[in-house]
């Protein structure tokens, strides 16, 4: 051991000190491994628990995104069940509003072909009127053509006076506004009354007229004879005025003015343009003398105060009738109202649930692709769940 192993100037190594040396270097070696091994092994051991750790952090990341699954699945069905009652809602709503519109238009449309009905019957009417009163006028050739023959015959100018005035009356009056043939208190029977709105007594119409007189004067060839015919006429027309003034004037039954009537627009005319004296003396007496165009003028004067006085009395009806129409309305402008306000919630709604429906697709955009939400989102989903509820 103590054999020289190798030396140098300074020091000199013994097989002894070389086996110490050796096997402190193989100490030293072996420990140096030992702590490499102990350090792989404690590197191999961090490893495991990260690894183990990242497995925990995952396996608890997959159940929370398992747990978030089932909440949107949930949630998704709440709210597929709220948009269906919503929409159940909705639909029923407007299928009532729409009963309760087309119901209102059918009733307006029902009136609306009313009134055009009766203002078509109405129009009818009016051209019946009309047409009768062109075949009228068609005829009056035929009857112009006969007239002098008519004329000729007392009886039958009365008749034919009698006839035409009665047609006029009758054409323009209600049946409860004259009466034909009227026996008066003194006796006599004029040929027309008639009864005005507001007073009870009765405009007497006489339809009897001389004619003989006027036939004479027409027929006349000298100036003698045309000087005795009109003497004639001024004659039986001042004994006309005065039988009427006389017959029909009574105090508290007849009007204080009467009707004489023409039966010929040229009667009428010759005695306008000749015999002006005589329209005045007839006036003073109260005596209006009139043809056929004038009678019926007058006599649609009359059907116009008949007309407004029947207003007048049912003027508490038509304003009730107005009143009862404006109530409709009002009631129609509520209705309307109410329906608008429905339709604006329906459609304040139908924003809500898209916006719903866009939250929902952005989060399950986001699960798709592990985009995992932050607190801010799991707020807005939480906001978005009450929302639902």
């Amino acid at each position: 051991m103590n054999q020289i192993l190798w030396h140098s100037q300074n020091h000199i190594l013994t097989y002894g000190e070389g086996f110490v040396a050796a096997f402190a270097l193989t100490l030293l070696l072996l420990v140096g491994m030992l702590l490499a091994q102990r350090r792989a092994a404690r590197e191999r051991m961090l490893e495991a628990q990260a690894l183990i750790e990242r497995t925990r952090d995952l396996d608890q990341h997959m159940e929370a995104l398992n747990q978030a699954n089932a909440e949107l699945s949930g949630r998704l069905q709440t709210m597929t069940q709220v948009l269906g009652s919503r929409q159940t809602d909705f639909v029923r709503l407007v299928s009532e509003r729409l009963d309760v519109v087309g119901q209102q238009v059918g009733r307006g449309l029902e009136g609306a072909a009313k009134s055009t009905g009766e203002h078509l019957a109405a129009l009818n009417e009016r051209l019946a009127v009309i047409d009768a009163a062109q075949n009228r006028l068609t005829g009056l050739t035929q009857e112009v053509v006969g007239l002098k023959d008519i004329l000729a015959n007392k009886q039958a100018r009365g008749a034919f006076g009698q006839g035409r005035m009665e047609a006029i009356v009758r054409d323009n009056l209600p049946a409860d506004a004259y009466q034909f043939q009227f026996t008066l208190k003194n006796g006599t029977r004029p040929d027309c009354v008639i009864s005005l709105p507001g007073d009870d007594r009765l405009m007497v119409v006489d339809a009897k007229f001389p004619l003989e007189s006027f036939t004479a004067l027409r027929d006349a060839e000298s100036e003698d004879e045309r000087n005795k015919a009109r003497q004639w006429v001024r004659s039986d027309i001042s004994r006309h005025v005065k039988d009427i003034a006389e017959r029909y004037f009574i105090p508290g039954q007849t009007q204080d003015i009467a009707v004489m009537f023409v039966p010929a627009e040229s009667l009428f005319a010759d005695l306008s343009e000749h015999f002006d004296d005589l329209v005045q003396k007839a006036h003073r007496a109260r005596i209006l003398i009139v043809s056929p165009s004038l009678l019926m003028m007058a006599i649609q004067v009359m059907q116009a105060i008949v007309r407004d006085a029947r207003v007048r009395e049912q003027a508490h009806q038509i304003q009730a009738e107005v009143c009862n129409l404006v109530d409709d309305v009002m009631r129609l402008r509520d209705r309307v109202a109410k329906l608008d306000t429905h339709f604006r919630q329906a459609q304040e709604d139908v924003v809500t649930i898209t916006t719903s429906s866009d939250k929902i697709t952005r989060r399950g955009e986001r699960i798709g692709a592990l985009d995992f939400a932050p607190p801010e989102s799991e707020s807005a989903l939480q906001g978005l769940n009450r929302a639902a509820e």
